[in-house]
């Protein structure tokens, strides 16, 4: 079978279409990836804020001041068993039993930003570790 000089010209001009059309669909997928980063990292900062003193507590406690430099927050181990809950939670929960009681301030609606901001801070200090969901 013989194939035309023609016929080869035109699979080489789809080819070279094709790689065309994926170039900005890939640069697209770099620039989504470079804001994802970005807008994660400004989560992780604004929640080291907020673990650092930024929540608003009535006796000036801060998270920082029971578990210093995020130490046995454990958010890989979510979720599991709390005793101070006495049931299965999610991190938050136990967040909000921490700013309730130790902080004697009001709970965190699980939705709000504040709340994303301080469980994104305390994941992204455990990264790395094995996820253990249900590990005491």
């Amino acid at each position: 079978m013989m194939i035309r000089k023609s016929t080869l010209a035109a699979l080489g001009a789809s080819f070279i279409l094709g790689l065309a059309v994926t170039v900005p669909a890939h640069a697209e997928a770099v620039r989504d990836t470079a804001k994802w980063d970005r807008e994660y990292k400004a989560s992780v900062d604004r929640g080291d804020g907020l673990f650092h003193g930024g929540i608003k507590s009535t006796n000036e406690v801060a998270c920082v001041q029971c578990h210093p430099e995020g130490s046995n927050t454990h958010a890989e181990t979510y979720p599991k068993y709390q005793k101070q809950l006495g049931k299965v939670s999610q991190l938050w929960e136990m967040v909000n039993w921490c700013v309730e009681n130790p902080l004697e301030s009001k709970a965190i609606a699980a939705d709000s930003a504040d709340m994303v901001d301080l469980v994104a801070y305390m994941s992204n200090i455990r990264k790395g570790m094995k996820l253990a969901p249900g590990k005491y």
